[in-house]
């Protein structure tokens, strides 16, 4: 993986000053795999429902946001938890050898798969020449 793709510098997602809505937010751990053709990002982002995650391309960053909605515990309160529940956040640097307008995303099983495909290189072709 030359350049197509970098992660971000690793920051602070957010502090309570900045957040808007109270809670953790996470970076997702990921896995990128490269193939002549293209980038696929494998993010993970358990409990995050389809309608809950949002994916952007602007100044060639690639932001990826997911929302989780904490289930409601009805009649019980928490003695020990380790399983923390919050959004999940991340941020990627594109090169230009990504076609950003053919980049898709699927999500099941709390896993987030995007492709990214690469730019087809220009073919080579011979000119015509027509007399003026």
């Amino acid at each position: 993986m030359d350049k197509e793709l970098q992660a971000a510098e690793k920051v602070a997602v957010a502090t309570e000053g900045e957040q808007t809505k109270a809670g953790p937010v996470f970076t997702p751990f990921v896995d990128i795999y490269e193939s002549q053709e293209g980038l696929t990002l494998l993010a993970d982002m358990p409990g995050v429902p389809k309608d809950g995650l949002v994916i952007d391309v602007k100044d060639n960053t690639l932001t990826v946001r997911g929302e989780v909605k904490p289930a409601a515990d009805e009649g019980r309160h928490v003695l020990y938890q380790e399983y923390k529940v919050g959004d999940y956040y991340r941020q990627f640097t594109l090169s230009e050898v990504i076609d950003q307008n053919k980049i898709t995303a699927t999500l099941k099983d709390g896993v987030l798969n995007l492709y990214l495909p690469k730019v087809e290189p220009a073919k080579p072709r011979r000119i015509e020449i027509t007399a003026a």
